[in-house]
């Protein structure tokens, strides 16, 4: 029996968890989520279902609230993402730890190790280009890559939002 939950199958949607996840509050950037193990590159971090909102909702409600930092662009409107997916706080193209990958089908968020991630390592993915934030108060990465690899092109800063 179906509940309507996008992308639902008949066995369900399985959503591992990594059990060495926190969410720690950092100086600068609030609310973060950490580690308190070593990740490997590829491992899967956190899957999240979202809550979706087409654009008409989202623009006479969500956008006025606290949401409007929190959802992420979506097919026909935006996604709030539930479990820890909201959570995770910004680096610039080329520092972030975390990818993620967009299934619009399934109505979920997958979260992927980038790179090997150190215990005790803030997790965080790139929003895009246009923060709505000032980055000058945001402490930067000592960890990841160098300012160099920035994005050249805009396809090169496709390849860091995986769209399923």
């Amino acid at each position: 029996m179906s509940t309507g939950v996008i992308g639902e199958q008949s066995g369900g949607i399985a959503l591992p968890a990594l059990g060495c996840l926190e969410l720690r509050t950092h100086p600068l950037r609030g609310r973060g989520v950490f580690t308190q193990s070593p990740i490997i590159k590829g491992t899967l971090v956190h899957i999240s279902p979202v809550l979706l909102f087409d654009h008409a909702e989202y623009s006479e409600h969500g956008k006025h609230t606290k949401l409007d930092h929190y959802t992420y662009c979506w097919q026909g409107g935006f996604a709030l993402a539930l479990g820890l997916g909201s959570m995770f706080n910004h680096e610039p193209f080329g520092r972030e730890n975390i990818g993620f990958t967009r299934d619009m089908g399934a109505g979920l968020i997958r979260y992927t190790a980038l790179r090997d991630i150190a215990a005790g390592e803030e997790l965080c993915i790139c929003y895009g280009p246009n923060v709505w934030f000032d980055m000058a108060t945001d402490a930067p990465s000592d960890q990841g890559h160098s300012d160099s690899q920035q994005p050249q092109t805009a396809e090169d800063l496709l390849q860091c939002f995986d769209i399923v």
